[in-house]
């Protein structure tokens, strides 16, 4: 029985790039050797083990043969006799096909170290296809290693293009497609992961609504790259900039989805197109069970954005309903997600790339004007109930009046 590091952990090591993971094969042995080491199964359809002291994973060596469709559509084969080269050959990518043994030697029977000198991402073979959830894998490694000049090689993103028109991507789990698209969202190139997708005809399966906004024109004085598509991607690379946050980024990438509906007649005019895109938002995220705190943000992201780009502008009955409406007199963590995404928006655009965004402190001073509005002498007089949240208002808005007269850019 041999153990090896395998996968991701052996490329990060070779390109000098920072991994978190090990994940570790074992060939020449059994379930029941693995067991008797004191490790513990944890695998329903291929045994896999974690191991008592450093907690991570060892899957046995195994093959695999395509059953059905999506990524659970396969059976393994597991056994001692299954050698290191026949478990890497099942792998997506050639460089995430690569083994080092206890002694530091590498296995790369595929050509891994070949394809990370010439930075690029190519399939071991044409049983690539075979998995539909590879489309996003690839996309996603492009997005990881992008600013390195990695690129999807032209063979393989031809195998892709052939897996999305063969429509196995409809079969593919909603929990998988979050997962991996949650984890592009981290990369150091998330508009990459949307480039990729959209190049190979993916998009349009997945995210209909983002498609839908490439080739939809702008008003060019807002907006001098025009193409609203082009500036969800400008957009997203502005995010990266200001944010590690998924829940971030994803809000940046849909927030502008309602000018992908938005008529024909009216172009470039996108009037109203907050209120068009919350359903579409909505869509999105039933159907790819989006966690609770992501849809809240992208939520008020799409419905709030302009207001916020206009924030000098507004009156102060006007900025209270604003904050009101986020959620930020309860939570200055909401506000600041909310104005991190509407600075991405901002900046996302063609010579505005590294303009200040004053609405960030001017909302953030109006917060603090709201909360920190005094009413106990009110509470004093025995006042409760409506009158006092209406008096409150009063006094709110009273205290915005005053920070509007005396704000320096208003």
């Amino acid at each position: 029985m041999k153990t090896y590091l395998v996968g991701g952990a052996v490329r990060d090591q070779l390109l000098g790039y920072p991994s978190t993971e090990n994940d570790w094969v074992v060939v020449g042995g059994s379930p029941e050797q693995m067991i008797d080491l004191g490790y513990s199964p944890v695998g329903q359809d291929f045994p896999v083990f974690i191991n008592p002291k450093t907690g991570e994973e060892y899957a046995l060596a195994r093959t695999e043969r395509k059953s059905g469709h999506g990524y659970q559509g396969f059976s393994f084969y597991t056994a001692p006799d299954i050698t290191l080269e026949e478990d890497l050959i099942r792998r997506d990518l050639t460089i995430n096909a690569m083994a080092q043994d206890s002694d530091g030697t590498l296995v790369d029977p595929y050509g891994g170290q070949r394809d990370l000198r010439a930075k690029v991402l190519r399939h071991i073979s044409d049983a690539f296809v075979e998995d539909p959830l590879r489309v996003l894998r690839v996309a996603r490694f492009a997005a990881r290693y992008h600013h390195l000049g990695f690129t999807v090689a032209d063979e393989t993103m031809t195998l892709m293009t052939e897996l999305v028109a063969s429509g196995e991507l409809k079969h593919l789990v909603a929990e998988r497609v979050w997962k991996e698209t949650d984890r592009a969202l981290c990369e150091r190139s998330p508009d990459i992961y949307i480039q990729v997708l959209r190049d190979c005809g993916a998009l349009q399966i997945l995210l209909p609504e983002v498609e839908k906004l490439f080739g939809i024109p702008q008003r060019a004085d807002y907006h001098p790259e025009v193409d609203t598509g082009i500036h969800t991607l400008m957009s997203l690379q502005q995010a990266v900039k200001l944010s590690n946050s998924s829940k971030i980024r994803f809000s940046v990438l849909v927030h502008d989805l309602g000018k992908g509906i938005t008529p024909d007649d009216v172009l470039p005019s996108h009037k109203g197109h907050e209120a068009r895109g919350l359903p579409l938002v909505k869509d999105v995220c039933d159907r790819f069970k989006v966690p609770n705190e992501y849809r809240q943000l992208a939520m008020v992201v799409t419905e709030f954005h302009l207001l916020c780009h206009k924030a000098f502008e507004l009156r102060p009955e006007t900025i209270l309903k604003l904050l009101k409406g986020l959620g930020a007199l309860k939570s200055e963590d909401r506000l600041n997600e909310f104005l991190l995404c509407c600075e991405a928006d901002a900046r996302g655009r063609t010579g505005f790339e590294d303009r200040d965004y004053p609405s960030s402190d001017y909302l953030r001073r109006a917060r603090e004007v709201a909360v920190q509005t005094d009413i106990s002498d009110l509470v004093a007089t025995g006042i409760s109930g409506a009158e006092i949240g209406q008096q409150l208002s009063q006094r709110q808005i009273g205290a915005l009046s005053e920070l509007k007269q005396n704000y320096p850019n208003t």
